[in-house]
C-alpha cells in the first residue's frame, strides 16, 4: 500500500500517544517532561480540531507512520493568521518521505484555511533532519533562543523558523 495522509480521528489517539510518549521520554523535540495519557492526547486533538486547525495522520502500508498538526502560534487575536506546526514520524520510518508528505499536506490545509504564516519551533539546532525538512518546504531561520529550556540534565537551545503561507503579508486577511 502507498503512503497516505488523511485527517486524524479519535481512533488514531493510541498510536499518536505512543509516538509522543517516546518523544517526551527520549528526545528533545518537545520540552514536556511527563508523558500525557491517551485521554489528555484526545483532549489536545479535540482542542486543535475545535479551533479549526488541521490534524493529520500518515499511514505507510496501512500502518500508522506519523502525525502532524497546526495550532495557534500565540493566543492574542493579532496572531490569528499565524500557526505553529508539529510533525512527528515513527522513528523506524524516518527517511522514507513521511515527514515531507505530512508537511506538504499540513501547509496545504493551512493555506486552504486562510493562514498566512507558519512557525516551526524546533528543539535543538542539532535536529538537522527537522531543520532540513523545514528548509525543503521554504522555511527560513528566524533565530535561535539559547539555553531557554532544561531537559535531560542539560540546557537546550530552540530554533525558530518561518514560512509564508498563501498571500502572506501582501494583503490583509479576508476577515478584516
Amino acid at each position: 500500500m502507498p503512503l497516505i495522509v488523511r485527517d486524524a480521528t479519535p481512533a488514531d489517539v493510541p498510536a499518536i500517544s505512543d509516538l509522543y510518549a517516546t518523544e517526551v521520554r527520549e528526545h528533545v523535540n518537545t520540552y514536556e517532561y511527563d508523558v500525557p495519557d491517551e485521554a489528555e492526547m484526545a483532549q489536545r486533538m479535540r482542542t486543535v480540531l475545535d479551533g479549526g486547525y488541521p490534524y493529520l495522520v500518515a499511514e505507510l502500508d496501512g500502518q500508522f507512520a506519523g502525525y502532524a498538526y497546526a495550532n495557534s502560534y500565540r493566543a492574542r487575536i493579532g496572531y490569528r493568521k499565524t500557526v505553529e506546526n508539529s510533525v512527528y514520524v515513527v522513528p523506524g520510518l524516518k527517511g522514507r518521505g513521511i515527514g515531507g508528505a505530512l508537511m506538504q499536506a499540513l501547509i496545504d490545509a493551512c493555506e486552504a484555511r486562510g493562514y498566512r504564516q507558519m512557525i516551526a519551533v524546533i528543539g535543538e539546532p542539532t535536529n538537522s533532519a527537522s531543520i532540513r525538512l523545514h528548509e525543503k518546504f521554504g522555511f527560513t531561520l528566524v533565530g535561535i533562543f539559547r539555553g531557554i529550556a532544561w531537559k535531560h540534565g542539560r540546557w537546550l537551545d530552540t530554533v525558530q523558523m518561518q514560512r509564508t503561507l498563501g498571500a502572506g503579508t501582501d494583503a490583509p486577511p479576508q476577515d478584516e
